[in-house]
Formats: structure tokens, C-alpha cells, sequence
């Protein structure tokens, strides 16, 4: 690039002045092509350091504009030089420098004898330094928003990858957490009873065999998912209660239900799904000997209400793990809350999550 941004005009500059010397009858001679050939060879340097360059070849071009050497286009190379000035440290530095040159070459102009002629040729400077620092700038924003809306567009790109991630996150950990909670529990019961009361363990295999094959089910829907690239995830329904109801309570728990869901947004539903099945799953892990789980259904001021309440003994105020993390995010990403605490008498998990997009 530098090569190019020096030799093109060099020879744009050569060729010209050439021709030009010709039809001015006064041809170019060797110290003129050195003239010039020197005032271009630091557009080098001017991506690097484009303010002495600038500074540099525009003192080379006035020089030689000063001697009888024929006229001719040698203005390229500072206004290249001035333009990669704009853009790189923008219009104030480059405007000043450009002043400063002028008013440099004036002195010198003045001080060599030269008189004031107040004519066209006066204001081509300005116009010069006015219409270079414009077209300079120009180009610096447009470059400096096209950056911008490239960054921007990285940086959602990279929120929606890390959403992704942590919903993918979320599912794996409700289904996994869930289905291995109840395959313990139901473990656990097979190997106490499978001496004394077969029956039981083998009512006790039937439900591990049952928890299995849902986590299995679900963890294949997600990662199919992943392969295909589609985003859309397994959809979780409150629709489903009835069996996961019926896996708490294959654990032994009594689980009462007060109220009705109803029917809810898609989204509303799929995180009400999941807030409920992780608090099941914390009850069957955690909980201290509950016997005992209620769980309400309503709804009010436009906010459908969940509440998943044990009697395990002994409760304390929890340790914000995966779990509770998933279920805070779920109800977050609606515009909601869900609170997990220690109450009299066990622990409470409510959520409430709006109706409405807000």
C-alpha cells in the first residue's frame, strides 16, 4: 500500500510536469525530476507519520514551485500527505499544521522580497487547505462509523451467542438435575427394599427406568437442536404437570396442587414449567426429611404467581447455585422475579411472571 500510495502519484507528478515543460517550452530538467522525485519519496513514511511527512513534502513542493523549474501538478503529494493527516489524527491537527505551512511559506515569500497581490491565485490556498481537510474528515467519519457498526454488530453477535449458551445451559441443567434427583431417590428406595419387599423395588426400577428415558428424550431434542442450528429448543408446558407431579410423588412426597394454570404465553409457560421442576428437584435433594410439597396457581394484577412450598425441617437460606440461578434468569428474561427463601416450617420458591410483554 505504501509503495502504490508513493509511486502512482511520483509518476502522475513526473509525466504530467514533463508534458507540461514541453508545452511551456521550458522541459523538465535532471534536478527537477530530482526535485520532485525527492518531495514524493516520503509518502513512505505517511500512514507512520503523517505530520512530518506532510510537513516535509510541502516544504519540497513550495521550493520547488519558488525556482524557474516549469509548473506543473507537484501539489499532489502534500495534498496526499495532508489528506492522510485528516484522517489519521483529524481535522484541528491537520488544519493548524496546514496553516501553519501557508503562513510558513508566506514569510518566506515576503522575506525574499516577494510583494502582495491580492488576487485568485491568494485564495487557492484556503481553498486548498478547506476543501482537503473536508473531503479528509468526511472519509474519517464515515470509516469511524462503519468501525462502529462493525464492533456493534460483534458485540451482539457475541450477547446472543452468550444467551444461547446460557439457555442450552439452563435446559441441560433442568432436565439432567431433575430426571438424576428422582433416579436417586428411587435408587435409594430399591436398594433398602429389594430384600424384604420386591414389589416395591421393582415399582421403585419402573420409575428410574421412566426418568431415564424422559432425560434421555429431552437431552436427544436438545441436542438435536444444537445440530441443526435452528435455536428452537425442547418447549416445556405446565400441560405436562401430571407426569412430573407424578415422578415427585413417586418419591414418596404428597404433592397438593391449589389452583389452576390455565393457559399461558408460550413463554410464560415454558418458564413456569422449569421454575416448578427445579424447585421439585431441590425439595427431592435437598430438603431435610419433607413429607409435604404444596403448590399454588394464580394470578393477579396482570402477573400469573407460582409458589412451590416443602415441610422439610431445619430450612436455611440457600446457597445461589445453577439451580436458583436458572430459575432467577427464566423469570428475569419475562420481565418477572423468583425469590427462594427459608420459611417457617420449610422452604418457599415464589415466582411471579407478567401475562403481557412489557
Amino acid at each position: 500500500m505504501d509503495v502504490v500510495l508513493t509511486l502512482v502519484p511520483l509518476g502522475f507528478v513526473l509525466g504530467t510536469t514533463t508534458v507540461a515543460g514541453r508545452v511551456q517550452h521550458h522541459p523538465l530538467d535532471l534536478t527537477g525530476y530530482l526535485w520532485l522525485t525527492a518531495a514524493a519519496l516520503p509518502l513512505f513514511a505517511v500512514r507512520r507519520a503523517p505530520l512530518p511527512v506532510f510537513v516535509v513534502t510541502a516544504a519540497l513542493t513550495w521550493v520547488y514551485y519558488s525556482t524557474d523549474h516549469p509548473g506543473g501538478p507537484a501539489v499532489v503529494v502534500p495534498t496526499i500527505a495532508l489528506f492522510v493527516l485528516t484522517r489519521a489524527r483529524g481535522p484541528l491537527v491537520a488544519g493548524i499544521a496546514g496553516s501553519a505551512v501557508i503562513l510558513a511559506g508566506l514569510v518566506v515569500y515576503f522575506a525574499r522580497g516577494g510583494e502582495l497581490v491580492l488576487d485568485a491565485r491568494a485564495g487557492l490556498f484556503v481553498v486548498w487547505l478547506v476543501a482537503v481537510l473536508g473531503i479528509g474528515t468526511a472519509v474519517r467519519n464515515r470509516v469511524a462509523a462503519r468501525l462502529a457498526a462493525e464492533q456493534e454488530a460483534a458485540e451482539r453477535q457475541s450477547r446472543l451467542a452468550e444467551q444461547e449458551r446460557l439457555r442450552i445451559a439452563r435446559e441441560v441443567h433442568d432436565v439432567v438435575a431433575h430426571s438424576l434427583a428422582m433416579i436417586n431417590v428411587q435408587a435409594g428406595v430399591a436398594v433398602h427394599v429389594a430384600d424384604r419387599r420386591p414389589d416395591q423395588a421393582v415399582a421403585a426400577l419402573q420409575a428410574i427406568k421412566e426418568a431415564s428415558a424422559t432425560a434421555l428424550a429431552d437431552l436427544r431434542a436438545t441436542v438435536a437442536v444444537l445440530r441443526s442450528g435452528q435455536g428452537l429448543g425442547p418447549a416445556p408446558s405446565l400441560k405436562q404437570l401430571g407426569e412430573l407431579l407424578d415422578h415427585t410423588r413417586a418419591t414418596g412426597l404428597t404433592v397438593r396442587v391449589h389452583g389452576s394454570p390455565g393457559d399461558l404465553p408460550a413463554p410464560v409457560d415454558g418458564a413456569a414449567y422449569r421454575i416448578l421442576q427445579e424447585s421439585l428437584t431441590n425439595v427431592v435433594r435437598h430438603a431435610n426429611q419433607p413429607r409435604t410439597v404444596d403448590i399454588r396457581f394464580s394470578r393477579r394484577d396482570g402477573q400469573f404467581r407460582l409458589v412451590v412450598r416443602d415441610d422439610g425441617r431445619g430450612a436455611e437460606t440457600p446457597t445461589v447455585g445453577n439451580g436458583l440461578r436458572g430459575m432467577q434468569e427464566r423469570a428475569a428474561a419475562l420481565g418477572g422475579k423468583a425469590e427462594a427463601r427459608a420459611v417457617d416450617g420449610g422452604f418457599e420458591v415464589r415466582a411471579e411472571l407478567p401475562l403481557e410483554e412489557t
